[in-house]
């Protein structure tokens, strides 16, 4: 197999072919589907399914997150030290992405085992599984810019392509996971869509695959000494420690309104297929001004593109305060807001983690990139799963009523908290994160300093 490989499209400090661009951005349609679905959908499947009382819930969601936070730097430890003709990530993305789309379609295909506990049980064990599977299939996936190309630009370009298919994954799942339930009803409507997100994981993870198979690879040797000591030399880069707090506090803030989507349009707006509107208002900005926002980052530079990005999804945020009381068209306007910042809110930091992993490699000379990166991923995992967990905590403390079957009256405390849970708690988050945020400082300056990229010679070329 590895005989059969095409050449690499040319040197890392190239631009990268049209292909291999999009090939890698195909990897987001995996990435999206599984950050996207169980963050919509877990927490109302097992609240207003299965009866389970929402801190429970928030717990079965969070344990298996919990669980990527301490694996995703092993997998990265892994991935570095991976010796494969096709590069030490690209193989991963085949060996965990295929049992990731089997785990998940698993979450949602219990047969009835006759108690909210025991389904809480099997719920917890897949994700837990499928949790696994992830890791070692984001890690590498979020590692193999930082080794396909040297250029600071074309580093920001190649995730235009990762977060403008994300944007589009997250439009096509997020709205038609709740569609695809409310269609077929019932436990048999989440099984459905567990097995039709699958398939749409299987799609991402094949396509990536294939579309990075021309992708130049050019790594620094593994960085030597065991696990901990890697870690402790990741944990004193201070612009990664920088960079790393904004984004976990900002997936934190996404994780939050992303679990409450479900929760105000079927509490808050009342409006049949609400939550479809809502992520179609969410990410349909995102698809057209993801290039925009690549656009102002090259002529301002990555960290004032992501002030501005972080500055309009609070303000998004702020004003969805008033979605009990304003027209649903209003809710509807604040939300593509929130979307508009979005979308800058991703390309930016996905562009300026391989710098800093680069930065490592060139003035060390050792290959970190994978450590860095699970710590990466590990943060993001952590915000993104304890989103939910800190909604279900907000719906506890506004007394919401869970039931089996959904359809519960609500007191007027509970929609209060659904809707702060959504607006100004996430916007008070995306601002706090600035704080760290406005001392990063790396840029073309600073990687041009740091001298050229050392190469391992048995990694180029392959």
């Amino acid at each position: 197999m590895p005989s059969a490989e095409p050449s690499p499209a040319g040197p890392p400090g190239e631009a990268l072919p049209l292909g291999v661009r999009a090939g890698y951005g195909a990897g987001s349609v995996a990435t999206g589907a599984f950050g996207t679905v169980p963050g919509l959908m877990l927490l109302p499947y097992l609240t207003d399914e299965l009866g389970l009382a929402a801190l429970w819930a928030g717990l079965v969601v969070v344990a298996p997150k919990a669980w990527d936070v301490l694996l995703n730097p092993v997998a990265g430890r892994i991935t570095d030290r991976t010796r494969d003709p096709r590069g030490p990530r690209r193989p991963w993305l085949l060996r965990a992405g295929l049992p990731l789309a089997v785990l998940f379609a698993a979450i949602f295909a219990s047969p009835g085992l006759g108690s909210a506990g025991l389904e809480a049980v099997w719920v917890l064990v897949f994700f837990l599984a499928c949790a696994t599977a992830y890791a070692f299939f984001q890690v590498p996936f979020v590692a193999m810019p930082a080794e396909m190309t040297a250029s600071y630009d074309e580093r920001t370009r190649l995730m235009t392509w990762r977060v403008a298919l994300l944007a589009l994954t997250i439009l096509v799942t997020g709205a038609s996971a709740p569609a695809i339930r409310d269609a077929v009803g019932g436990r048999d409507g989440y099984r459905l869509m567990g097995v039709v997100v699958a398939a749409v994981i299987v799609v991402g993870v094949v396509a990536a695959y294939a579309g990075t198979r021309r992708a130049p690879v050019t790594a620094p040797a593994a960085g030597a000494g065991s696990l901990r000591e890697q870690l402790r030399l990741v944990a004193g880069a201070r612009d990664f420690r920088l960079l790393l707090t904004t984004f976990v506090l900002q997936a934190l803030a996404t994780g939050t309104m992303l679990a409450g989507v479900d929760y105000v349009a079927r509490t808050v707006l009342e409006r049949p297929g609400a939550a479809t509107v809502l992520f179609v208002c969410f990410v349909g900005p995102a698809l057209v001004l993801t290039p925009v926002w690549t656009a102002y980052g090259e002529r301002v530079g990555k960290r004032r593109g992501y002030l501005l990005a972080s500055f309009v999804l609070a303000t998004g945020a702020l004003l969805l305060v008033g979605a009990q009381v304003v027209p649903a068209a209003v809710v509807f306007v604040a939300v593509a807001l929130v979307g508009v910042g979005y979308a800058g809110a991703q390309v930016f930091p996905l562009a300026m983690l391989p710098d800093a992993a680069a930065l490592d490699a060139r003035r060390t000379g050792e290959n970190r990139t994978g450590v860095y990166t699970g710590v990466w991923t590990a943060g993001e995992t952590l915000g993104l799963a304890l989103g939910p967990g800190v909604f279900a905590v907000v719906l506890a403390l506004g007394g919401y009523v869970s039931a089996t079957g959904g359809g519960a009256e609500q007191p007027a405390s509970a929609v209060t908290a659904i809707v702060l849970g959504f607006s100004l708690l996430p916007a008070a988050l995306v601002l706090l994160s600035l704080l760290w945020l406005r001392r990063y400082s790396i840029d073309a300056a600073t990687l041009a300093a740091a001298g050229p990229v050392p190469s391992d010679p048995e990694e180029v070329g392959r």
